[in-house]
């Protein structure tokens, strides 16, 4: 059965309905999760500040999925805005690679690397 999901206890509500059906107790799934017993208490209970992607994250590891209905006649908008976050993270992603990967200077100020 669908459910509109317009609120984080809409979400929160579905989350603690799977986790009871699956008998899992709350600190169990949180530890499994990856997140802390306090996170999950809170989003169970519809607190409004909760994480997004932490959310969205538990509801894909209950098989439970989310989804924006938005108008066709706005399709071809999202696509290109989606491009166009997508290549700035790529972007952002790159130049800390570089970054990552740029030899250490020394920090006495000779300039030598300490790769050398």
């Amino acid at each position: 059965m669908q459910i509109p999901l317009t609120s984080v206890q809409d979400a929160g509500v579905a989350i603690r309905t799977m986790r009871k059906r699956a008998g899992i107790r709350i600190d169990d799934f949180a530890l499994t999760a990856g997140v802390s017993k306090q996170f999950m208490t809170d989003l169970e209970n519809g607190k409004s500040t909760v994480q997004m992607g932490m959310v969205l994250s538990l509801l894909q590891r209950l098989n439970l999925r989310a989804s924006l209905d938005l108008p066709d006649s706005a399709m071809d908008s999202f696509r290109s805005e989606f491009r166009k976050v997508d290549n700035r993270r790529a972007k952002k992603v790159a130049s800390k690679i570089h970054v990552t990967n740029a030899p250490l200077k020394g920090r006495c100020g000779t300039g030598e690397s300490f790769n050398d």
